[in-house]
């Protein structure tokens, strides 16, 4: 017998007779039929901000957001219809990033983003713009990751604004990515 199947039966045998740890109860079961009303709520407990939007006033929150600056960083899965009348800049430089969510989850105010669209957009500039389609925004992880037919190389779970209280536990906040999250949920 080996050492690793020695150790593992003593683990067994050290484990029979106690009893088994009970999970405790879904802290938000059961979820409602439409889960867009749960994951604003959630957002704005974050410190984020969500809107239920149509396109066409996804465009013009953009648009107003964008008023007065040099440029946009945009994530490479910005549909070009919200691209139009705005200049791009590298997000080195630009004021305000805008990326496409691969999904957004209600239970925890969570929005879902893929390497694929470009890190640097997501996370360089002081305000994030985030798109999520209203279908894919889902009452759980676990509903997302079962819906996805391919993970990506890399994900960000994005749950709010950047921020950290590491030096002297004070709360400062855009200080490793943007201080600003704003998600406008599509329909």
């Amino acid at each position: 017998m080996d050492a690793r199947t020695r150790i593992l039966n003593r683990v067994h045998r050290a484990l029979e007779g106690r009893p088994k740890a009970l999970l405790p109860e879904h802290p938000h079961l059961p979820f409602p039929e439409d889960p867009i009303p749960l994951f604003l709520r959630r957002l704005a407990e974050n410190g984020a901000e969500g809107h239920l939007l149509s396109p066409k006033e996804a465009k013009a929150l953009l648009d107003e957001l964008a008023q007065g600056l040099p440029g946009v960083a945009f994530g490479r899965g910005v549909p070009p219809s919200f691209r139009e009348g705005l200049s791009e800049l590298p997000p080195e430089e630009a004021p305000l990033g805008v990326s496409q969510a691969l999904f957004a989850v209600a239970e925890t105010g969570t929005v879902a983003l893929t390497s694929a669209d470009g890190r640097k957009a997501q996370l360089l500039p002081p305000t994030h713009l985030v798109l999520v389609e209203r279908e894919r925004v889902y009452p759980t992880l676990l509903q997302a990751f079962q819906d996805l037919k391919e993970l990506p190389s890399a994900l960000g779970l994005h749950s709010g604004p950047s921020k950290s209280a590491d030096i002297g536990q004070v709360m400062v906040k855009g200080v490793h990515g943007p201080g600003r999250l704003i998600v406008a949920v599509l329909t």
